[in-house]
């Protein structure tokens, strides 16, 4: 099914399946009594502890110029969630559960068409059915507290902020790209057995540390994530944050500065060598086996201006800065930086405008075998040591339940990644995106 049949089915189901509920008369012994409307299915369900979320997201990519040839891709994904109050359902305050699938569909354009390592599409990756969130969340000493255990994702949980998703380009949303180049940081939606807790101090302040499984089954292609084996589990890694994190309810300028990073005890294969010390891609043998990694990251926000402390129009920056700790490992560095506009034009308090660009500065085992690969090619040693993106985006709020992003984004000198055996450099691309999402509980009356 293409991606347009697939939202045209989504919403058509979604409204057909959640009509609003008749009209009541109130005081059926007095007919000249008023009428009001009865709650609709969704405030009716949230009211008994049940919270429902349908959506559905897409993104096309295409390539103007550079990359390897010109081509347009479309990827997306349905995503059907519900979290159960258990303070409601049980009488257990302060537990949730929260269930989520997703059916993820389509190509990826930096695989067909520009052979870098980072996906211009962030929708794109686990293409399948899948179990993505099953998990039991309780609030402790007053919400101060947060414990969640069970199937999920380090990147909903750390290294993340709202800001990211203002873009469409995956080495920006839904997190910068390095952290899943030299570790096993689990990604939405591969889910995996995992446990968090995240402790607030003073209401801004606070600590956050996670265990997740790693586990290659969780990212085959064929995995659908209702696993609940821990069949090929290789070790665990531990992210963690300490930081301070104001909002728009706290502080008229919001910001966030988070010093993060992560201890990786999970199997990975080192970036260059074999099991008998040559290059793994030249030689063509079995990658030599490694354990044990690291690395820190900090992240800044700042909101700017906001001239009305009743809207949330203003100018706001971040920034994060990545680095390498230990461990054999494909990038040294990374940066991040950006810009985005919230309210542009008059009337337009929810659209956004923004830029952002990224620098993956690759480590000297990365160019030792990128390097050696153009030479078996017949080219010359000189492959980029930096991979820079960036993008320009605009969104629009379209009512409740519409969002659409059109975006341009360049990329300066793509990684061979996708194309090793190349003895001359990929050209710098232009791509031109459209991200849209469609929230269906919205379009329903509430």
């Amino acid at each position: 099914m293409s991606g347009l049949k697939r939202l045209a089915a989504l919403v058509a189901v979604g409204v057909a399946g959640c009509a609003p509920a008749a009209w009541a008369q109130e005081g059926a012994q007095d007919a000249a009594a008023a009428v009001a409307p009865s709650p609709s299915p969704l405030d009716t369900l949230a009211a008994k502890g049940i919270a429902l979320s349908l959506s559905y997201t897409g993104e096309a990519a295409s390539n103007l110029t550079g990359g390897l040839s010109q081509k347009t891709a479309y990827a997306g994904q349905v995503y059907a969630g519900v979290d159960l109050d258990m303070g409601k359902i049980a009488g257990v305050n302060g537990g949730t559960v929260h269930f989520a699938v997703t059916n993820r569909h389509g190509p990826s354009l930096s695989n067909i068409a520009l052979g870098n390592n980072t996906s211009v599409q962030e929708i794109w990756g686990t293409q399948n059915n899948h179990l993505a969130i099953l998990t039991y969340e309780q609030k402790l000493l007053g919400g101060a507290l947060d414990i969640e255990a069970g199937k999920s994702q380090a990147n909903i949980h750390f290294l993340n902020s709202s800001i990211y998703c203002n873009f469409q380009s995956n080495s920006t949303c839904g997190n910068p790209t390095m952290v899943f180049k030299d570790s096993n940081f689990t990604y939405f939606p591969a889910s995996s057995w995992m446990a968090q807790a995240k402790l607030t101090v003073a209401r801004n302040w606070f600590a956050h540390v996670g265990i997740y499984e790693v586990n290659p089954n969780r990212k085959d292609p064929q995995d659908n994530g209702f696993s609940l084996s821990f069949k090929g589990n290789t070790g665990f890694i531990v992210p963690f944050e300490l930081g301070y994190g104001s909002t728009y309810a706290t502080a008229r300028l919001p910001r966030h500065v988070i010093l993060g990073g992560w201890i990786d005890e999970g199997q990975y294969a080192d970036p260059l060598r074999d099991t008998s010390g040559g290059i793994a891609a030249i030689t063509g043998g079995a990658p030599l086996m490694r354990k044990g990694r690291s690395g820190l990251y900090l992240h800044v926000d700042q909101v700017l201006t906001r001239p009305d402390p009743k809207s949330n129009r203003g100018l706001a920056v971040f920034g994060v800065a990545m680095a390498n700790v230990s461990g054999q490992v494909e990038e040294s560095w990374y940066l991040d930086a950006g810009i985005v506009q919230t309210g542009t034009f008059k009337g337009r308090d929810q659209d956004t405008i923004g830029f952002m660009i990224n620098n993956q500065h690759f480590s000297d085992l990365a160019m030792q075998r990128m390097n050696a690969l153009r030479v078996a090619v017949g080219g010359r040693p000189n492959v980029a040591r930096d991979e820079v993106m960036m993008e320009l985006a605009y969104g629009a709020q379209l009512g409740r339940a519409v969002r659409i992003s059109p975006n341009l984004q360049y990329i300066l000198h793509p990684d061979q990644t996708g194309a090793p055996l190349r003895a001359t450099a990929i050209p710098n691309a232009f791509i031109v995106g459209f991200k849209f999402t469609v929230d269906a509980t919205k379009l329903l009356p509430h």
